[in-house]
């Protein structure tokens, strides 16, 4: 088996983030559910991005958020999705590569434009999505190149990823290749709207090929059924090797066999929480690349997850590296987590 020259491979939606302020008669005004991702057809995003107010751009989308974060914290990093031919895919190729992140998927020529998120921060924070897939819906087996998926130590995989039908087919073949080359498979379930979009499939790739799971409360809640989240923590427990379960103001759980490590959240100023889950799960994954400790992990995933929550938008702005660093040996602390 060959040493891994990455630590992490991210596999999700191409997109480019589009965030602006809003207040909550602007969502009332568009019948949006407040804090939910939904997808829209190209006519609707037109019309949405043209009713926002200014805003900014960046090239994002779940895993993409957590790669360049990781990235940022030092982790090597490589990322598979789909983006056109166009002005905005080449936007997107040229930020993550910025960022730090291996990004080698060729782009869609003749097909749908670049796929943008239109996210709208209220007041409280919440951030309403709304997504046009555009070409990442073009994403399939055939872009899962085994070289690059072998070259990665873990092969971490978006929810969202899910909403369209071939992607299904590229989750099982990256993680199967993953899997006969002896590298670990991580899932984020991402958001409990697509959870219960695609519940059955979840459960199957969950069970049969997901050794670490990152997941909010919501989410895991939704993935078994039941409003009972120890029940669905001793679910997760038996189902995947190392599950790490965030809870908003409560903090975070990861718990591996019989290992069970609470995380305790800490008072943090919240401007905006898109990229909460993103971030964590960064920091949770670049921690567990230098073999720290399960509960350095995650104080790293807090630690990061603070920062982006501090400010607008999904990206470090200070020197995360450095902060988180600092804090490497001393008692985990969490912050308030998506």
């Amino acid at each position: 088996m060959s040493e891994p020259s990455l630590d992490i491979l991210g596999i999700g939606n191409a997109i480019v983030d589009v965030l602006a302020r809003a207040e909550d008669a602007f969502l009332e005004t568009h019948n949006l559910v407040k804090g939910a991702m939904r997808l829209v057809g190209a006519e609707e995003a037109e019309a949405l991005y043209a009713a926002m107010g200014p805003g900014t751009e960046s090239s994002g989308g779940s895993a993409g958020n957590t790669c360049a974060v990781a990235a940022a914290l030092g982790a090597r990093v490589g990322f598979l999705g789909k983006v056109a031919d166009d002005q905005l895919g080449r936007v997107f190729a040229h930020d993550i590569r910025a960022a730090g992140v291996h990004f080698p998927t060729a782009p869609l020529a003749g097909g749908a434009p670049t796929a943008r998120c239109l996210i709208l921060v209220t007041p409280d924070a919440q951030r309403t999505m709304n997504t046009y897939l555009g070409a990442c819906v073009d994403f399939s087996a055939a872009d899962v190149d085994e070289a690059e998926v072998t070259r990665a130590r873990v092969l971490y995989m978006e929810g969202y990823l899910f909403d369209p039908p071939a992607a299904q087919a590229a989750f099982m073949e990256a993680a199967r290749i993953a899997h006969r080359h002896g590298r670990k498979v991580a899932l984020s379930l991402s958001d409990s709207f697509c959870v219960e979009r695609h519940r059955q499939a979840f459960r199957r790739l969950v069970r049969e090929e997901v050794d670490i799971l990152f997941a909010n409360e919501s989410e895991l809640l939704a993935l078994y059924e039941t409003t009972d989240f120890e029940a669905a923590a001793r679910l997760a427990a038996g189902e995947v090797g190392l599950a790490a379960l965030t809870r908003s103001a409560q903090g975070s759980l990861v718990v591996a066999g019989a290992e069970r490590h609470e995380i305790a959240a800490v008072p943090t100023r919240v401007v905006d929480t898109t990229g909460a889950g993103d971030a964590y799960a960064a920091g949770f994954l670049a921690g567990y690349a230098r073999d720290l400790p399960l509960p350095e992990c995650g104080r790293w995933g807090s630690a990061a997850a603070a920062e982006i929550i501090s400010h607008f938008g999904a990206r470090p702005q200070g020197d995360l590296k450095t902060a988180i660093l600092a804090g490497t040996g001393n008692h985990p602390v969490a912050s308030v987590l998506g």
